[in-house]
C-alpha cells in the first residue's frame, strides 16, 4: 500500500511565502526533511523541536453526521504560517514542516455516496485513517519531537493519542478544549468517539474537558463523565454566562490535573465564538482565551503535542474569521516558549 505522508520540499513551499526585502519569513526559516533519508533517520537527524503536519479530511465528521469541510483546513492555514514574521518571539528553526496525509482518494469514494451507506463507509474508512495517523506520529514522538497536527475531524485525536502513548510505552493525559466532550459510544469511528475509543483501549489516562456547552452534550454523556474518577469538565455556561467558575482558576485547575505526566493539547475550533467549523456557535470562548490556554500548556515540560481540530474555511465564503490566521496564531503561541 502506497504512503500516505506527502512530504514538502521548498519547490513546493516557495510559491506560497511573500519574500519582503528587509524581513524574513517564517517560511524561508523552517525546516523541511531530507528525501534523501528514511523518515526515521530525518527526523533523528533534526534540529527542530516540533513537528508539523496536515490531515486534511473530513470523513471522521461525515461519519459523525456533521458539516463537512474540514478537509480545507490545512491548505487555508499553510500560506499564513508561513508568512508570519521570523524574529526573536516566533522563530521558524524550531519547527519541522513535514508536510500532509493525503486523503484524497477516501474522500472521492464519500463524495460519491448519500444517505446511511455514506455514513457507514465513513466510519469504515476512519478506521483506516486512525492507522496512517498513529503509526506517523508514533514514529515523531519516538524521536524526541512534539507533533503539532492540524486537522480534519476531531477523530483524529485517537490515533495521535493512540501513536504518542505506543512511542512512550505508557498511557497519557488529554486536555480538550471543546464544545463537546467526543465521549459517544463505540458504535464505529468517527469524530464524536475518538477519546471514548483512547479511553476504553488504555491509551488515554486523565482526561479534563475545558467548556462544554450545555446545550449540546446529552444526559447520558454528562453523566458517563461524572461516572469516570479519571475525568474531569467545565462548561462553557459555568464559566463565562453564570460565572460560577473563573476562567484562570479552571485553567490553572485543567494543567494541574493533566501535567504529572505526558499529555496531549486538543483544540476543537467550534469551541470558539464565530469559528467556521462542522458545529459552528455564535457563542463560545474567545479565540484569545483559546490563545492564553495554549500558550500556558505550551511551557509545561510534559506537552506532548497540540492538535487544531474541526475548522471548515468552505463554510466562511467571505472570509470574516480568518480561520488559517486563527490557526496560525494557536500554532505559533505554541512554539514561543
Amino acid at each position: 500500500m502506497r504512503s500516505r505522508l506527502v512530504i514538502y520540499d521548498l519547490q513546493k513551499i516557495t510559491p506560497l511565502i511573500k519574500v519582503r526585502k528587509g524581513e524574513g519569513k517564517f517560511g524561508e526559516y523552517v525546516e523541511l526533511l531530507s528525501k534523501d533519508d528514511t523518515l526515521e533517520t530525518a527526523l533523528l537527524d533534526s534540529k527542530a523541536k516540533y513537528v508539523l503536519f496536515g490531515i486534511p479530511e473530513d470523513i471522521g465528521v461525515i461519519g459523525n453526521y456533521g458539516k463537512p469541510g474540514a478537509r480545507d483546513a490545512w491548505l487555508s492555514c499553510l500560506p499564513h504560517l508561513l508568512n508570519v514574521q521570523n524574529n526573536k518571539f516566533v522563530k521558524g528553526k524550531k519547527l519541522l514542516l513535514l508536510g500532509h496525509l493525503d486523503f484524497q482518494e477516501e474522500l472521492q469514494q464519500i463524495d460519491s455516496l448519500d444517505g446511511e451507506s455514506k455514513i457507514e463507509k465513513a466510519r469504515e474508512l476512519t478506521s483506516y485513517i486512525d492507522t496512517e495517523v498513529t503509526d506517523l506520529v508514533r514514529q515523531i514522538v519516538q524521536s524526541g519531537k512534539i507533533p503539532i497536527v492540524v486537522g480534519g475531524g476531531h477523530n483524529n485525536a485517537y490515533g495521535i493519542i493512540k501513536g504518542t502513548a505506543l512511542a512512550l510505552n505508557a498511557a497519557i493525559n488529554c486536555l480538550n478544549v471543546d464544545a463537546h466532550s467526543d465521549f459517544r459510544k463505540r458504535e464505529g469511528r468517527h469524530s464524536g468517539n475518538g477519546f471514548t475509543y483512547a479511553f476504553r483501549e488504555g491509551f488515554l489516562n486523565l482526561y479534563f474537558i475545558m467548556g462544554l456547552h450545555e446545550n449540546y452534550n446529552s444526559k447520558k454523556v454528562f453523566k458517563d463523565l461524572k461516572a469516570e474518577k479519571k475525568i474531569r469538565f467545565n462548561t462553557f455556561e459555568e464559566l463565562c454566562v453564570r460565572k460560577e467558575k473563573g476562567f484562570d482558576f479552571e485553567l490553572h485547575e485543567a494543567l494541574e490535573f493533566v501535567k504529572a505526566s505526558k499529555f496531549g493539547l486538543e483544540v476543537d475550533m467550534d469551541s470558539i465564538a464565530n469559528a467556521p467549523s462542522s458545529a459552528q456557535s455564535s457563542s463560545g470562548f474567545h479565540l484569545n482565551q483559546v490563545r492564553e490556554i495554549v500558550y500556558k500548556a505550551s511551557g509545561i515540560k510534559n506537552a506532548a503535542y497540540l492538535h487544531i481540530s474541526e475548522a471548515a474555511p468552505s463554510l466562511d465564503t467571505a472570509d470574516q474569521f480568518q480561520i488559517g490566521k486563527a490557526i496560525t496564531y494557536l500554532i505559533t503561541d505554541f512554539i514561543r516558549k
